[in-house]
């Protein structure tokens, strides 16, 4: 059994989540490479009001997922595998060496703003909990019979088998919350997002990130790294390159790539803060795997359960 180390996206984050980190060299020098990077001090986006802004916080999940990951890897807590959902994907590479942290972090930056700009109100994600994809599925292709291009609602993630996020305009999203509710939905959560991403109405801020990511070096990742959007593990740097760009306007399906990093022998999942999202949407698994977050286990308690798996034990 192997270790991977997961990613969050963007929903996971919380005010203190970069204070939270802990106080040792690493740390201080992940949090000194992005100021360098980025010509602002990312502490500074460590608050409520900051993080109501796309752009600081997918800056922010990236900090602190590299920063937490470099932290375990120096105690000798280090992972064969990585995967990231969504912006966790950008922290996942670096990890993995396939891009520099200042080449991921100026990138972050962009795509945060480029998404936040390309829809500044009126639109976001919602969890439909309690139904198949199937189901939810029917009902989106109900809703859309007649919508305009303003109010169509995409299938976004498929995150759990009977967890699925869906994406659009508030007022589409507000007559699904009904529908949803009338087929039997178990709940219908409004997620912490301000945009519509994995959809695509993210089609043209994608392409602007491209162009913007043309000279940048993306290289062949030292560990195993998977996509949730393509649902499998990418090989090369121009893989990991497509991957990153384009994410945002790709149907994430967590639950399916989950399942796949296991039967591929990764079967102690490690959740980078913030939070545990990841660790609760772990799919049951045959022979049954682990998923732990390190915001809950702790730092000591990680270290030796990985410590467990990379002995064999």
């Amino acid at each position: 059994m192997s270790v991977v180390f997961t990613f969050p996206g963007q929903g996971a984050q919380r005010p203190g989540m970069l204070a939270d980190l802990p106080d040792n060299d690493v740390v201080a020098e992940t949090l000194a490479t992005a100021r360098a990077a980025l010509g602002e001090d990312v502490c500074a986006l460590d608050t409520r009001a900051s993080l109501a802004d796309t752009r600081a916080v997918q800056i922010a999940l990236c900090v602190v997922g590299v920063a937490a990951a470099r932290d375990l890897i120096q105690a000798g807590a280090a992972p064969a595998a990585v995967i990231g959902l969504s912006i966790g994907a950008w922290p996942a590479a670096v990890v993995a060496g396939a891009i520099d942290f200042a080449d991921a972090l100026r990138l972050v930056a962009e795509r945060g703003r480029l998404m936040g700009e390309a829809y500044p109100e009126g639109y976001g994600m919602v969890a439909v909990i309690g139904l198949s994809v199937a189901a939810v599925g029917a009902l989106l292709d109900e809703l859309n019979i007649g919508a305009g291009a303003a109010d169509t609602l995409y299938l976004a993630n498929v995150n759990a088998d009977q967890q699925i996020v869906v994406a659009g305009a508030d007022t589409a999203l507000a007559r699904l919350e009904q529908a949803a509710a009338d087929t039997g939905a178990q709940r219908v959560v409004r997620l912490d997002m301000a945009v519509p991403s994995h959809c695509a109405l993210m089609q043209t801020p994608a392409g602007q990130l491209d162009a913007m990511a043309r000279d940048v070096t993306f290289r062949e990742p030292r560990l195993a790294c998977f996509s949730a959007n393509r649902r499998r593990r990418l090989w090369t740097g121009a893989e990991i390159r497509d991957d990153l760009v384009w994410n945002m306007a790709r149907t994430v399906y967590w639950a399916d790539t989950a399942r796949i990093v296991a039967e591929a022998g990764f079967r102690l999942a490690v959740e980078m803060p913030p939070g545990h999202t990841l660790t609760r949407l772990q799919p049951p698994l045959d022979p049954p795997g682990e998923a732990i977050a390190l915001a809950d286990t702790g730092r000591a308690n990680t270290r030796a359960l990985v410590a467990r798996v990379q002995a064999g034990l």
